[in-house]
């Protein structure tokens, strides 16, 4: 019988295109849904590879070398795929979707027809493809520049999110001359991971940032208003799960104060959800954070485990400022919710694989 990592890597080579419709050589398979309207559409995104690549990488260091060369082999097969989905006029930062032309809403019938659903380049995914590969100092300096342009208060203000963060100038979710400025902590948590891991110099807008992240923790938001904290990850377990996570890499001195309510918080989620997913990623971030929980028997899992968990969303009104339709937006009938069977296993390879290194080391 396999050992558990191996077995988790191999569904997730097993699951990696060569090429079949919908999904080009080295993209995983994905899929955009609203179970309300019996909406479901292969989706050709990059996220999500990119997402996988960036967590392979995390615990390739804890594999053998069959299974470091394996996860190399899989990550340099969506890395060969960025460039399809980097800015239409060449600058450095990546689209959700295939840029050239643009293809959003791929594989669909409505929303690829009209302009206004293309969505620009963004923070997230331009983050994920940074630390996923191996960029200059001069286009890591370019993309702290170009982070600023698009921050809050420079051409735009930020009107959906709480009065007391409209002064911040914390970086927004989106590139774009002309998108609206948004807030999210589980965006900004990545973009930070990402400055943090280049070590580069941080600034007031970086400051404001860590302070948002800060005072979602403290102040229970990410409890009782996660969709207004994190649009595209509107759920407390994922909003727990990439703060924690960037607090146990790097310590940031501002988020120090937070570690102990993370812990408290996470503890408290584990016993309150019951989806085995949501279970899976509350518990890898209380390893993270030193706090070694009962073992979930991963190894048993199945793609059945996988049904109604999802980690990433588009809220379709959020973009309006409109104060009854973005209460609207809040509502689950306006989601879209985006799927991916290989990102679940990959996760269940990143729970294995932080739970062993915690057991080994308190031997």
């Amino acid at each position: 019988m396999k050992q558990p990592l191996q077995f988790f890597l191999d569904q997730i080579e097993s699951l990696q295109s060569n090429g079949e419709p919908y999904f080009p050589d080295g993209i995983f398979p994905a899929h955009r849904e609203n179970r309300s309207i019996g909406y479901r559409r292969p989706d050709t995104t990059i996220f999500f590879s990119a997402i996988i690549c960036f967590t392979l990488q995390s615990i390739a260091k804890y594999a053998d070398a069959e299974q470091q060369k394996l996860i190399k082999e899989i990550c340099n097969s969506i890395i060969k795929n960025y460039p399809d989905f980097q800015n239409k006029d060449g600058l450095k930062t990546y689209n959700f979707w295939k840029t050239k032309p643009s293809q959003h809403f791929p594989n669909g019938h409505i929303f690829r027809r009209f302009e206004h659903f293309r969505i620009p380049d963004d923070v997230d995914d331009t983050s994920l493809v940074y630390l996923t590969t191996q960029p200059t100092e001069t286009e890591l300096a370019w993309l702290k520049d170009k982070l600023i342009l698009h921050a809050n208060g420079d051409n735009f203000r930020v009107r959906n999110t709480f009065p007391d963060y409209k002064n911040l100038n914390a970086y927004s979710t989106w590139f774009g001359k002309n998108m609206y400025v948004e807030f999210d902590v589980c965006v900004l948590s990545n973009l930070m991971y990402c400055i943090y891991n280049y070590n580069l110099p941080l600034n007031y807008y970086d400051e404001d940032s860590l302070y948002y992240i800060r005072s979602v923790i403290e102040t229970d938001r990410h409890i009782k208003a996660p969709f207004r904290c994190a649009h595209q990850y509107p759920r407390t377990p994922l909003i727990i799960y990439h703060v924690a996570r960037l607090v146990a890499a790097f310590e940031p001195a501002p988020l120090r104060t937070i570690k102990s309510r993370l812990i408290a918080d996470a503890k408290m989620m584990l016993k309150a959800y019951k989806h085995p997913m949501d279970k899976v990623i509350i518990a890898s971030s209380l390893i993270r954070l030193g706090v070694i929980t009962e073992r979930i028997p991963v190894e048993n899992f199945t793609k059945k485990d996988f049904q109604n968990f999802y980690f990433f969303i588009a809220g379709l009104l959020t973009a309006y400022e409109n104060p009854l339709l973005y209460k609207l937006a809040a509502s689950p009938l306006f989601h879209m919710r985006w799927v991916c069977e290989a990102h679940c296993w990959t996760l269940l390879a990143e729970y294995e694989t932080l739970w062993n290194n915690a057991a080994q080391n308190q031997r």
